[in-house]
């Protein structure tokens, strides 16, 4: 039997909140300013922290930036191993991403395969002048060479932990914790 035992929390409310901030102020002056910056959510904490990130680029610059939501789920290349049925979520992007600037938001970046799968979901929708990748936790142990323009944390791991990242809108508590996998005998 295999659980997972909580080692280190690794940021609170404040230091997700702190770090988002920064995140904002980064896209804010990479992209010298917002005009055609828009956000896509990955489902499905990446889709909070694309509304968090709006909302402080907003206080910021004054304008509201778009924000979409983006299923991946049928995208993944591991759809075929799967034990389970996956369910498929709605992907909403509700605004033209041609020759805008795109940029993914997901809460943790470590092998890769998820921000591939996205990257080929966004560009079966269009043909964006640049993507660029904004991750809260970037954990390392990469199996694609796919890197973040934007981190809010880089936390190096070992493959026996997982990052649980807790976003309030979705799990009611917001922490980002390191978790151990223990295999225990029965």
């Amino acid at each position: 039997m295999i659980s997972l035992v909580d080692k280190t929390m690794l940021m609170d409310a404040q230091a997700v909140n702190r770090a988002l901030i920064r995140v904002a102020h980064e896209i804010i002056e990479k992209n010298k300013g917002i005009t055609d910056v828009v956000l896509v959510g990955i489902r499905t904490r990446g889709v909070p922290l694309a509304k968090r990130l709006a909302e402080i680029i907003e206080k910021i610059e004054g304008v509201k930036l778009a924000v979409g939501i983006l299923d991946i789920t049928l995208y993944r290349d591991d759809l075929s191993t799967l034990d389970y049925q996956p369910v498929v979520h709605e992907t909403l992007i509700p605004f033209d991403i041609n020759d805008k600037k795109v940029v993914l938001v997901d809460d943790v970046l470590f092998t890769g395969r998820t921000v591939r799968a996205a990257l080929e979901a966004v560009m079966d929708i269009g043909r964006p002048k640049v993507i660029q990748l904004a991750v809260l936790i970037d954990r390392g142990h990469r199996e694609l060479p796919i890197r973040a323009d934007y981190v809010g944390k880089n936390v190096p791991t070992s493959s026996k932990e997982i990052v649980s990242v807790q976003i309030q809108t979705v799990d009611l508590a917001e922490q980002v914790m390191l978790k151990e996998i223990v295999k225990q005998e029965s």
